[in-house]
C-alpha cells in the first residue's frame, strides 16, 4: 500500500514537471518569436496589411509592401534594425531609386475668396516700419510674396516714383502688403528714388522701374502706382488684364468721380507686352502734369483700349499733403500731349538713360536710388 501511494505521487511530481517544462517551451517560443520576428521577416509575410495598431515605418499604396516594426523594445530605434541586415535596408528602398515629386499647385482663382470687400482706411493713426514688418512676417526681403496654397496666374512688379515721401510709404505698404495677399499675387514692390532736387519726373522713373525690375525677375505685368493713393476695395484686383488697366478711377480728391474719360493718373497697369507696344512712358515730362494724357494717347494710338473697375470698386483715398518742391506743374505739357503721335516711337524706353547709385533691399520693399538727369533749358519766350 505503501508503494503504491509513493509510486502514484512520483507519477504525479513527474507530470506537473513535465507540464512545467512544456510551459516553460512555450514561453520561450513566444519570447523568441516576439523579439526577432522582424530580423527573420517571418510574421511580416502573413501579416501584410494587417496589424493597423503597430507603427506603420514604410508603406507606399496597393500593390506596395507595408512594413511594421516593434519599437516598444528599450533603446530601439528605426536605426537599429536598419542595422540587421543589408537585405532589409534595401526592402526599404523606393522602387528604382525614385523620391515621390510634390503636387503641383492648382492656379490661384480669378476671384480669390478671402477678399473682404469695402475698407476702412484713415491716416489719422501714427504708423512706423517696425509694426508694418511685424504685420506682413510671410514679405520677404525686397518685398517679395508668392501665395503658398496655389499658382499666380501673373508676376507682377508694382512700381513706386518717389522722393522724400517716407510718412507716406508707411501708410502705403500698411495697406498694400495685406490687399496683394489676400489677391494671391506674386509681387515685389519697387520704390524708385530721384536723388538730387532737379524736377520731378514721374514718367522716366516708371521706366527705370521697369528696367530695374525685369533685372531681378521675370515680371510680366508691371502696376505703376502713386505712393499717396490707397484703395478703398481689395476687389480692385491688382494684376493686368486684356487691355492696359486703370485702377484709380475714383479718388476722394475728385469726389469719387472720373474727372475726364482720358484721365490715366493715379494707378495704372500694363503687361510686358502692352508697355513695349507703347515704348514704355515718355522721358521728358519733367515737373506735375501731363505725363498720363500723354500715356492715354499712346494706349489709343497703337490701338488698345483703356480698361476700368467698376467705379463702386475702383475708389481711392489720397493722403493729403502739399505740392512737393521741385515739381511745379509743367507749362509745355499741353503742346507735348498734342504731338504724342509724333514723339512716342522715339521718346520712351527705347531711349531711356539713367544712373543707378544704389540698390538696397529692405524687408518689406526695394528701394532703387537713380540719378535721371535734369530737363532740358526752356525755349526763350518771345
Amino acid at each position: 500500500m505503501t508503494r503504491l501511494m509513493l509510486g502514484r505521487t512520483l507519477e504525479r511530481i513527474c507530470k506537473g514537471v513535465l507540464l512545467l517544462c512544456l510551459l516553460h517551451f512555450l514561453i520561450m517560443m513566444i519570447l523568441y518569436f516576439d523579439v526577432y520576428s522582424q530580423r527573420f521577416d517571418l510574421f511580416s509575410r502573413f501579416n501584410n496589411g494587417r496589424n493597423g495598431s503597430r507603427n506603420n515605418v514604410s508603406g507606399t499604396g496597393s500593390g506596395h509592401h507595408y512594413y511594421y516594426y516593434n519599437l516598444s523594445r528599450p533603446n530601439a530605434t528605426f536605426a537599429s534594425y536598419l542595422a540587421t541586415g543589408e537585405q532589409l535596408v534595401q526592402s526599404m528602398q523606393p522602387e528604382n531609386n525614385q523620391t515621390p515629386s510634390p503636387k503641383p499647385l492648382p492656379p490661384c482663382p480669378e476671384n480669390p475668396p478671402g477678399l473682404v470687400g469695402r475698407l476702412l482706411i484713415e491716416f489719422s493713426s501714427q504708423m512706423t516700419m517696425e509694426r508694418v514688418q511685424k504685420e506682413n512676417p510671410n514679405v520677404t526681403e525686397g518685398g517679395r510674396y508668392t501665395p503658398p496654397d496655389c499658382r499666380p496666374r501673373w508676376k507682377v512688379a508694382i512700381i513706386i516714383p518717389f522722393r522724400h515721401r517716407e510718412n507716406h510709404l508707411k501708410y502705403w505698404l500698411h495697406y498694400l502688403h495685406p490687399i496683394l495677399r489676400r489677391q494671391k499675387i506674386d509681387y515685389g514692390i519697387y520704390i524708385i528714388n530721384q536723388l538730387g532736387e532737379e524736377t520731378f519726373n514721374r514718367a522716366k522713373l516708371l521706366n527705370v522701374g521697369y528696367t530695374e525690375a525685369l533685372k531681378e525677375a521675370e515680371y510680366d505685368c508691371f502696376i505703376f502706382s502713386d505712393v499717396d493713393l490707397i484703395p478703398m476695395d481689395d476687389r480692385n484686383l491688382y494684376h493686368c488684364y486684356d487691355q492696359p488697366r486703370h485702377f484709380a478711377i475714383a479718388m476722394d480728391k475728385f469726389g469719387f468721380r472720373l474727372p475726364y474719360a482720358g484721365y490715366f493718373g493715379g494707378v495704372s497697369g500694363l503687361s510686358k507686352k502692352q508697355f513695349l507696344k507703347i515704348n514704355g512712358f515718355p522721358n521728358e515730362y519733367w515737373g506735375w502734369g501731363g505725363e498720363d494724357d500723354d500715356i492715354y494717347n499712346r494706349i489709343t494710338l497703337n490701338g488698345m483700349k483703356v480698361s476700368r473697375p467698376d467705379v463702386r470698386i475702383g475708389r481711392y483715398r489720397m493722403i493729403k499733403h502739399e505740392r512737393d518742391k521741385h515739381n511745379e506743374p509743367n507749362p509745355q505739357r499741353f503742346n507735348k500731349i498734342q504731338n504724342t503721335k509724333n514723339t512716342m516711337k522715339k521718346d520712351g524706353i527705347s531711349s531711356l538713360t539713367y544712373k543707378v547709385v544704389e540698390v538696397k533691399k529692405y524687408p518689406l520693399y526695394t528701394n532703387i536710388s537713380v540719378e535721371i538727369g535734369k530737363p532740358p533749358p526752356r525755349p526763350v519766350k518771345g
